[in-house]
């Protein structure tokens, strides 16, 4: 049996907003924007250079998902996006205006710093040694 992770949903507040921090500020893939009716899409954003992994951009609907948006996973930082070069992409991400919580610091596992994408979401640039 072979089987991976193809997508874990992101609930936003706009789809156009989150596609255009996405693609432009990180430089990802507009994989699909697919029009389901009734103001829902399928919208699937990919990493540069990614085989798979992509994020379902999900537009909150109702009030439970409304207060959903940047606090997905409780506070702590939910997502993880691995580089094959922190100090590039660290740089990159910065000059586009992308908010670090904190300065890189160096584990075991590698060179890690934590970040925010406008919705609120922590997140992890990480390159693992």
């Amino acid at each position: 049996m072979r089987q991976s992770l193809f997508a874990v949903t992101l609930v936003v507040p706009d789809y156009d907003a989150a596609i255009a921090f996405y693609t432009r500020t990180l430089n990802f893939t507009l994989t699909q924007d697919i029009d389901l009716g009734d103001g829902k899409r399928w919208v699937l954003v990919t990493p540069p250079g990614a085989v798979s992994g992509s994020l379902l951009l999900a537009r909150a609907d109702g009030q439970n998902q409304i207060a959903a948006v940047g606090n997905q996973t409780g506070g702590r930082v939910g997502f993880f996006l691995q580089t094959d070069d922190f100090d590039r992409d660290h740089a990159a991400m910065r000059a586009k205006g992308v908010h670090f919580e904190e300065d890189p610091r160096h584990e075991a596992y590698g060179t890690v710093a934590v970040w925010r994408d406008p919705f609120g979401n922590r997140w992890d640039l990480i390159q693992f040694t």
